[in-house]
């Protein structure tokens, strides 16, 4: 398509009409993407045939143009609590369609409606919530009203975290190949090791911070999961030294773990709380931060400062509509105690892997928020590559793992963005013990055929191969 940006009137014909869209071709998709996206995720992702063009989705199933089914294990990284395009959802969006979804001079119902129902399945005492588009926007809202509540600059938070993209979220975030092209970030922000409870309260005591941003569960660190216990001993130690809590829950949040909220399993009651992603019911992009009475008063409770932190798009009526539904939908299905049933079987099944097959080094999660780490080259083979067999492990075998469920089994998965070396596993909370299984089959039929990481680059180069050579 030849594209004349010069010309002072557009031709209709220059314009991909939604009909149209839907008619493109994988190829075309592929080119579209080269030429106006971004060109070099599309060809990481070419690399071992990841870059399908799904044409259709329902509940855990996913459909190419080539009309194959495939399970989805990757869930929107957490955004598909409920599955694809569940049909009370959709039904709720278009049910307010005649509403009016943006409209800043009122108090919009919808929005209304949900703020009530954030407040009634949170802990303790949070209430008043603010709605935006996004997790990257939920925390950063979050690290402002700390800010604007305590009056204190500095922010902690942990080694392997991840809280978004943007530059606030960023600066908080605990991986140097994020963080180092977009110096200098915040300053005052402290890095602290995750699960470490002395080294949380010497920071505390060194630096007058304003929050202790954490993960329940770091997701893109690896599925961490910590140390019994740290959660309420750091509450405590952020209690004392006048900091506030923030919990990051935007993937471990709406039944992911077992509870509704991943902080539950230890009690804790956050002081403010980020939320997104299975927040849209995996139809609408919505995010919001939710704290207590107290101290939101203390930061936005007067009309001069009522409109210290606003958003556009917050709280429209479509994203609200779909909020509102999916909370219904987890409370009525107790999704939650779904997901930490299942969540047992499969860890319990994917353990037993891990005893018969020595490239599983260990297998951790809570719920259906599940981790496999797989075993680094060692002895000669990685002193004979001075270590570069380990350094290309690292970074690569976990696509390479992942990429071999995809085009033998048509499994859906990928690794962790901070710890490449761990495939994640996050289905919807509807799957079933049937799907769980298949992909305990399947994950074992990889591991018989490839006993390390050699085996896998030799496939992937393969597939690489015979994926240029059809482009």
């Amino acid at each position: 398509m030849n594209i004349n940006k010069e010309a002072s009137i557009i031709s209709p014909d220059l314009i991909i009409s939604v009909s149209r869209a839907q008619s493109l071709q994988r190829e075309e998709i592929r080119t579209l993407h080269k030429n106006y996206g971004n060109a070099s995720l599309v060809t990481m992702l070419g690399m071992l045939n990841f870059d399908r063009q799904f044409v259709r989705a329902q509940g855990t199933k996913l459909w190419d143009s080539e009309g194959h089914d495939y399970l989805d294990f990757l869930g929107g990284y957490g955004s598909l609590n409920l599955g694809h395009n569940h049909p009370l959802v959709i039904a709720a969006v278009e049910q307010v369609k005649e509403m009016p979804n943006l409209m800043q001079a009122g108090v919009p119902t919808m929005a209304a409606a949900l703020l009530h129902n954030l407040a009634v399945i949170t802990p303790g005492k949070l209430k008043r919530s603010f709605l935006c588009n996004s997790g990257a926007e939920a925390v950063e809202g979050a690290l402002k009203l700390a800010r604007a509540a305590t009056g204190r600059k500095a922010f902690i938070y942990c080694q392997n975290s991840f809280h978004g993209k943007s530059f606030g979220a960023l600066s908080v975030t605990g991986r140097e190949k994020y963080r180092k092209p977009f110096a200098p970030l915040l300053e005052e922000c402290i890095e602290v090791p995750f699960g470490d409870i002395v080294s949380l309260r010497q920071a505390l005591k060194k630096h007058q911070a304003a929050a202790f941003i954490v993960e329940p569960i770091q997701g893109e660190g690896g599925v961490n999961v910590p140390p019994p216990g740290y959660l309420n001993e750091a509450a405590r130690a952020c209690r004392e030294a006048g900091t506030l809590l923030i919990a990051d829950e935007i993937q471990t949040g709406f039944g992911r773990t077992g509870a509704m909220f991943a902080c539950q399993h230890e009690n804790v009651e956050p002081d403010i709380m980020c939320l997104a992603k299975s927040l849209g019911g995996g139809i609408m992009p919505i995010g919001a931060f939710i704290t207590t009475g107290e101290i939101w008063n203390k930061a936005y409770g007067s009309v001069e400062k009522a409109t210290l932190h606003t958003s556009t798009f917050g709280g429209n009526t479509w994203a609200a509509a779909a909020g509102v539904a999916a909370v219904e939908i987890l409370v009525k299905e107790n999704l939650a105690r779904a997901a930490e049933e299942k969540g047992r079987y499969f860890i319990s099944g994917l353990k037993n892997l891990q005893k018969k097959y020595p490239l599983i080094k260990e297998v951790r999660g809570r719920g259906l928020l599940i981790g496999i780490e797989l075993a680094q080259p060692g002895g000669l083979v990685d002193k004979a590559t001075m270590g570069m067999a380990s350094k290309l492990s690292n970074e690569y075998l976990g696509s390479m793992v992942a990429g071999e469920l995809l085009n033998k089994h048509r499994i859906v998965t990928a690794y962790t963005l901070n710890n490449p070396n761990v495939i994640r596993l996050e289905p919807p909370l509807i799957v079933s013990k049937e799907e769980i299984d298949y992909v305990l089959n399947a994950l074992e039929d990889v591991l018989k055929r490839h006993k390390g990481f050699f085996s896998f680059a030799a496939t992937s180069a393969k597939t690489v191969l015979k994926t240029i050579r059809k482009k």
